[in-house]
């Protein structure tokens, strides 16, 4: 047996590794290394499921569909 919850993602560090190097590239002349997104294509996203063991409490994560608003009803 599982408990399901959605995933949900944590704050991002602004000192981690990928933001200090997209700093790096927007810095000085010419600026964004590659154009920014201004309008998206999708309206909704892919939800990620949470099971987590109701035993050994182990959590994996499995890859949702898309929906508009993902609820878990209890």
């Amino acid at each position: 047996m599982h408990s399901l919850s959605l995933y949900k993602k944590g704050k991002e560090r602004a000192s981690s590794w990928g933001a200090r190097r997209q700093a790096g590239r927007k810095r000085g002349y010419g600026g964004q290394k590659f154009p920014e997104l201004i309008r998206t294509a999708k309206t909704t996203k892919k939800a990620t499921l949470k099971l987590k063991c109701k035993e050994c409490n182990k959590e994996v994560m499995r890859k949702g569909i898309r929906l508009r608003k993902a609820e878990i009803v209890q």
